[in-house]
């Protein structure tokens, strides 16, 4: 018989304690197969047919030299055929369907199937460009259907659920956990006021529009985008929040389109430097760096560089926190806000409008950059006719305040601290008076977008 040593006595032990903690560790993990079989069938795949028009993405006219656009011309078609392909669910038991706005942008046919290979035509009851939703409508009765989690009952890293066609394939199942909550994707377009669920659950092409599952079988979120530079799913996975997503289905059903609470302001991420400047003791809260003249933020006693930090009683944190706060407040609705002016917090009343089809109910602006006065600039007045008064930089001295501030020639100063530029000699004045040592901030305009950044005179 062969004898065992110590090592080996040490060796089988460990490895049976391995195999006892594995074992555990399968037993606590969750076992989705109860929930696929009950959820599935009240999931849809989405087939659409439509016709683009392309001509603008093949020539801009003017842009394409004489003697090369008659050949762009003849060869360019200006309509196109396309089919596309997504995921979708039943949120009654009469037909209405929940899917994203870009699985049926622009289709002229929409086709449903069903997991029993039962298909329909579809109506497009309306849509919501702007949360990237779309409410459909098939024709049949006493149908499977999903209800909505609680609103806001998401946790970071619980499990979380998807089932949709990626690629075409129909049912497919994925899983994994939630990474974040209230994201909001920088280059989102339209969607920036949505605070999206992100996940690492795999999300691909032909997802789009499927729900997104707790443990409990109800729909937290629509699976909207995913981030990628392959094409496939990184891990990186977002998903419209469901409470979002009620509110939205609600009015598409009793109007057919949405409304939504406007500011009318342009804002901008609070940096170190500009938190210092203005009091704040961290990086927190929506700087506001130009106001529509006609908007509600206009008429009300808010001021172009007060840093909102707190908006009907909810926290901005980030400057992105702020767009989904103000469109989902009903228009007309007057709220508190709190800001920062001057280095003291102070609470206005805002009556909120409503959002213009072709306007943004707050949207981030571009961030600037990267022998004169002390901060080594040359200015002059403004041209004008100007959009604003200040005064525009004509040139900037290397290695100066203002160049490590990123500002570049072109670009027109309307704001010194707390007080506006509207003259060379204002400007020389408060420069002069600039502190030693101390970040101030600086309100710009760049190509006609307004930014703020700080100038700190050593």
């Amino acid at each position: 018989m062969p004898t065992f040593g110590y090592k080996h006595l040490l060796y089988w032990f460990g490895l049976c304690c391995f195999l006892a903690t594995s074992a555990a560790q399968a037993r606590n993990l969750p076992d989705f197969t109860e929930l696929v079989e009950e959820q599935s069938p009240a999931v849809v795949k989405i087939e659409t047919e439509g016709r683009i028009d392309q001509s603008q993405s093949f020539h801009q006219g003017e842009e394409i030299p004489e003697m090369f656009r008659e050949f762009f011309e003849r060869r360019s078609r200006p309509e196109r055929d396309f089919q596309s392909m997504g995921s979708g669910f039943l949120i009654s038991d009469d037909g209405y369907i929940l899917t994203n706005n870009h699985v049926v942008e622009n289709a002229d046919e929409i086709r449903v199937r069903l997991i029993d290979r039962r298909e329909f035509s579809a109506d497009v009851v309306g849509t919501d460009p702007r949360s990237d939703l779309a409410l459909l409508k098939i024709d049949a009765k006493r149908l499977p259907h999903l209800e909505f989690a609680e609103s806001d009952s998401v946790k970071v890293g619980e499990w979380v659920l998807a089932i949709g066609s990626p690629f075409g394939l129909d049912y497919s199942v994925s899983a994994g956990i939630v990474s974040a909550i209230g994201r909001s994707i920088p280059g989102a377009g339209e969607s920036n006021y949505v605070p999206f669920i992100q996940t690492d659950v795999a999300i691909n092409p032909g997802h789009s529009g499927g729900p997104l599952f707790n443990l409990d079988g109800e729909v937290v979120g629509i699976n909207s985008q995913i981030y990628t530079r392959s094409g496939g799913s990184i891990g990186l996975s977002f998903a419209i929040p469901a409470g979002l997503a009620q509110e939205v289905v609600a009015q598409l059903r009793d109007k057919g389109r949405v409304e939504r609470g406007w500011l009318g302001v342009v804002i901008q991420e609070v940096n170190r430097d500009l938190a210092r400047s203005f009091g704040l003791k961290k990086s927190v809260g929506a700087l506001i760096s130009q106001m529509d003249p006609e908007g509600p933020a206009a008429q009300s006693d808010l001021r172009v560089g007060d840093i909102i930090l707190t908006f009907d009683g909810q926290a901005v944190e980030q400057s992105g926190d702020l767009p989904p706060l103000v469109g989902r407040v009903t228009p007309g609705t007057e709220v508190p806000v709190e800001v920062m002016r001057r280095g003291e917090r102070r609470t206005l009343d805002v009556e909120i409008g409503t959002l213009p089809v072709e306007q943004a109910q707050a949207t981030p602006s571009r961030d600037p950059g990267g022998p004169g006065d002390p901060l080594g600039l040359k200015v002059e007045p403004v041209p004008e006719g100007a959009d604003e008064a200040g005064v525009l930089v004509s040139d900037v001295s290397r290695d100066s305040a203002a160049a490590r501030a990123g500002l570049r020639p072109g670009d027109v100063i309307t704001q010194l601290g707390y007080d506006t530029v509207d003259s060379v000699e204002r400007y020389r004045e408060l420069v002069a008076d600039m502190p030693k040592g101390e970040p101030v901030a600086v309100r710009f305009l760049r190509q006609g977008q307004p930014a703020f950044t700080t100038l700190q005179i050593d």
